[in-house]
């Protein structure tokens, strides 16, 4: 069974960086597309970076030029480079397959954007 791990997240100031990490604890990235999600105002998570076994990605429009998705599939691992931070980005970031899946969710990783 599938396990994934967040981490990386923090507090940082206004136009800072955080790389954020996915892991399989146990298993390995199977599916072809993982991505990087957050909550919404309403509460729903939105898909913000994704990428797929062959390099494509996606970023929703608010991150784009800012946050960098890639992976290791030997090391089973998904980054999220985060630059110019901004305070709307403050949220718990989780980690899943594209798309979800509710049994994936783990316990996401806070990043803060605060002066």
């Amino acid at each position: 069974q599938l396990q994934l791990v967040q981490s990386g997240g923090g507090l940082v100031q206004p136009g800072g960086s955080l790389r954020l990490s996915c892991a399989a604890s146990s298993g390995s990235f199977e599916f072809s597309r993982m991505g990087w999600y957050r909550r919404t105002s309403g509460q729903r998570r939105e898909l913000v970076s994704s990428i797929g076994r062959d390099g494509s990605t996606y970023y929703v429009q608010s991150v784009k030029g800012r946050f960098t998705i890639t992976r290791d599939d030997d090391r089973n691992i998904i980054d999220l480079q985060m630059t110019n931070l901004k305070p709307e980005d403050t949220n718990v970031y989780y980690c899943n397959r594209v798309p979800d899946e509710d049994k994936f969710w783990g316990q996401g990783t806070q990043v803060t954007v605060s002066s």
